[in-house]
């Protein structure tokens, strides 16, 4: 089965927009987009107030692994086996999951630090919550 969303054809932009749009309905205080060199967005940042502090949260897009994933299916057509389509992709499916998690917060089921808490920035690494666990994730499975 394809993955999901790897029909579309929305606009990264348009994607981002729609992400924006939810974080501040959520609260974020601050919205921006991360680009890579090619300036095509690659993450989206945002600061939340929790209590008295700010903290900042990174989301990134892992189109590369959207793009494996749409490159070996053979339900995929070969037109949609793209760079370009796996970054629509990629957004779409982080714009979803945003909304999804949004929707958990919205039902009382959990709050907003809890859903986003491994793409947490450490202030002073600059790498999320995830990034350091997974460097001592060995430490766990041995």
């Amino acid at each position: 089965m394809p993955i999901i969303n790897y029909t579309t054809k929305v606009d990264i932009h348009k994607t981002l927009g729609e992400v924006q749009s939810v974080l501040a309905k959520a609260g974020a205080r601050s919205i921006s987009v991360d680009y890579d060199e090619q300036a095509l967005p690659v993450a989206v940042t945002f600061i939340v107030k929790i209590g008295t502090q700010y903290v900042n949260f990174r989301l990134p897009s892992n189109w590369e692994g959207v793009h494996r994933r749409i490159d070996r299916d053979q339900n995929v057509p070969k037109r949609l086996k793209t760079e370009e389509q796996a970054r629509r992709v990629a957004w779409r499916i982080v714009k979803d999951w945003i909304e999804a998690q949004m929707a958990i917060v919205d039902a009382g089921l959990a709050v907003l630090p809890e859903v986003f808490l491994p793409y947490v920035v450490n202030p002073q690494t600059g790498v999320t919550l995830y990034q350091e666990f997974s460097k001592g994730v060995s430490l766990f499975l041995d």
